[in-house]
Order: C-alpha cells, then sequence, then structure tokens
C-alpha cells in the first residue's frame, strides 16, 4: 500500500473526499481504531478542513483509507443535531469564521449571531458577520442595521452589509477571504449558498428560495464541503442550521466569550462576577453607561440562563 497525505473536503458521514497533494481526489473510509491526537468526544471523528494520512486501498476506483488524523490548529463544534449531549465537530483548521445574517425575509435573531459568535471566542477563531439583503430593508430595518453595524462593530467585530447579487458590495469580503480559510454559517435563506456562487464564479450551489408562507427556507445543504476560491483561499459550507447550540460552557467563563464584557470585567470588584447583581460590577456599569449594548447584555443573560439550566 501507498501511503498518502491529503485534505478533507467533504464529509458524508461515513465517506470522506480527501485532496491529496497533487490534487487527485479520494473516496475515503475509516477502517479499525483510528489514531487522534486530540481527547475529544463527537459524532464524527473527521472533519472537513482536517489534514489526513491515508492508504490507498483500490487505485483504478480512487477509493482509500483515513489511518491518521493530523493534529488539528483548531476546531469549532456545535451540540449534535442528532445527541444534544454530544458534540459535533463543524470544520477544522480556520483562519476565520463567517455568519451570513437577514435583518428581514428571513430575520436572523441576534440570540443566534451571539451564540456563533461565542463559539468562534471559544475557540480562538476570528469572526466575521455577513448582513445580507440590504437592498429588501424599510426604513425601520435600516435602523436595526444601523444599530448591528455599531454594537458590533463596538465589540470589536467585522462586520460586512451586502447584497450577494450586487458584485460591487461584496468586494471588501472577497479581499478579506482571499488566501484564507473561512467557514460559513447561517439560518436557511439567508442567501448563503447565493453568496458563495457569487464568490467562486461557477459555484452553482443549490439555492433555496424562503418560501412565503413561512417565511423560512428549506435545508439545501446536507453535509459540510469545502470548496476553492479562484483567487487563493477555501470555504468551508455548513449546513442551514436553526440554532448554534452552545456546549461544555461553563456559566462563570461565558463573559470572557463577549469581548466588550472581557475589556471591562478586570476591573470588577469580585473575581467570581457573574455580572447580574453583585456590587462593583464594572460590566453592569459599563451597560449604564451604554458603553456595553443593553441587548448584547440581554443576550448574556439569556444564554447564562440557558447554562444554568444544564440543557
Amino acid at each position: 500500500m501507498s501511503e498518502l497525505k491529503g485534505l478533507v473536503y467533504k464529509s458524508t458521514g461515513s465517506w470522506y473526499i480527501v485532496r491529496d497533494d497533487a490534487g487527485k481526489l479520494w473516496n475515503a473510509r475509516i477502517k479499525g481504531k483510528l489514531k487522534i491526537d486530540e481527547d475529544i468526544s463527537s459524532t464524527n471523528p473527521i472533519a472537513v478542513g482536517d489534514t489526513v494520512i491515508f492508504d490507498i486501498e483500490e487505485k483504478e476506483e480512487n477509493i482509500a483509507t483515513i489511518k491518521t488524523i493530523a493534529a488539528r490548529n483548531n476546531y469549532i463544534v456545535r451540540v449534535s443535531p442528532h445527541n444534544r449531549n454530544q458534540k459535533h465537530i463543524v470544520a477544522a483548521n480556520l483562519n476565520a469564521a463567517l455568519v451570513v445574517a437577514t435583518i428581514a425575509e428571513p430575520r436572523t435573531s441576534s440570540g443566534f449571531i451571539d451564540r456563533f459568535l461565542i463559539t468562534a471566542e471559544a475557540y480562538h477563531i476570528p469572526a466575521i458577520i455577513v448582513i445580507n439583503k440590504i437592498d429588501l430593508l424599510k426604513a425601520k430595518h435600516q435602523e436595526q442595521l444601523a444599530y448591528w453595524q455599531k454594537i458590533y462593530t463596538d465589540a470589536g467585530y467585522e462586520v460586512y452589509p451586502i447584497v450577494a447579487l450586487q458584485p460591487e458590495t461584496i468586494t471588501p469580503l472577497v479581499q478579506r477571504l482571499k488566501g484564507i480559510t473561512t467557514l460559513f454559517s447561517g439560518h436557511s435563506g439567508v442567501g448563503k449558498s447565493t453568496l458563495i456562487n457569487q464568490l467562486i464564479p461557477g459555484m452553482s450551489l443549490r439555492t433555496q428560495e424562503v418560501s412565503g408562507w413561512s417565511g423560512k427556507g428549506q435545508h439545501t445543504t446536507t453535509f459540510a464541503e469545502m470548496f476553492d476560491m479562484p483567487e487563493g483561499g477555501k470555504i468551508i459550507d455548513t449546513p442551514g442550521v436553526k440554532e448554534f447550540g452552545l456546549i461544555d460552557f461553563e456559566k462563570e467563563e461565558l463573559a470572557q466569550y463577549f469581548p466588550e464584557m472581557r475589556r471591562e470585567m478586570q476591573h470588577c470588584r469580585f473575581n467570581n462576577c457573574l455580572h447580574i447583581n453583585e456590587p462593583g460590577c464594572a460590566v453592569k456599569e459599563a451597560v449604564n453607561n451604554e458603553t456595553i449594548s443593553i441587548d448584547r447584555y440581554a443576550s448574556y443573560m439569556t444564554i447564562l440562563d440557558t447554562i444554568e439550566k444544564k440543557w
């Protein structure tokens, strides 16, 4: 058998599409016990973005057997869609994590965005917020757009308002993503596939119009998959998700994953301050002074409550 190294481009649960260093694609599977360096228990041992070592099983059929996963620079997880008590690795070896959101048609909740940002923070992956379909916004929605831009920019995040089908609006984003590997996430119907089709001409990912009666798009992507951008860089597309469920978070550490809170909490009187009603809380003072957005603080409190319930 000949041993090769490759990059996982697609996962279908039991089979993986792996591209070797020469650019050849292999259909690979796991046989026997897989050697994994990290002590992580997840529903999927291999993720898109992983570098793997594999043996050729059937050369003519391009079938291979994965033996080892190379050490990961990082990875990002969410609650398993099949078991709320287990992790599912969304992708590995990322330079950025990008969430596509919309203010209308459909509406993305700020809670969903915040959960995505918290997860990216927890795994030390820079996060990017893209707000799509800004051409559809009425006056009240324009105010919401300006508000989102302010609170997330003030928190320290990059925010890109775009119209996916208007190339001039996505030029800054194209430059930002050049040469890096970026995870794309977002609810179904926000235009994630449309955006990827614009970033990678000829891609033709299936897109699904938002159904008028429900305001919710249908799931169009079943498994995560990686694509090469024409000017360098990679996009990992993930299934449209209804929620970005957090797992293995302790309530005492949650505030650390809000950058604007992290900057203030060192001034709290107590080291174990949860920023609820403790005296001498610098975070609460910053909320009162509007240095920290009241909505971001409310999101923190909501998420804190879900952690306490251990759902």
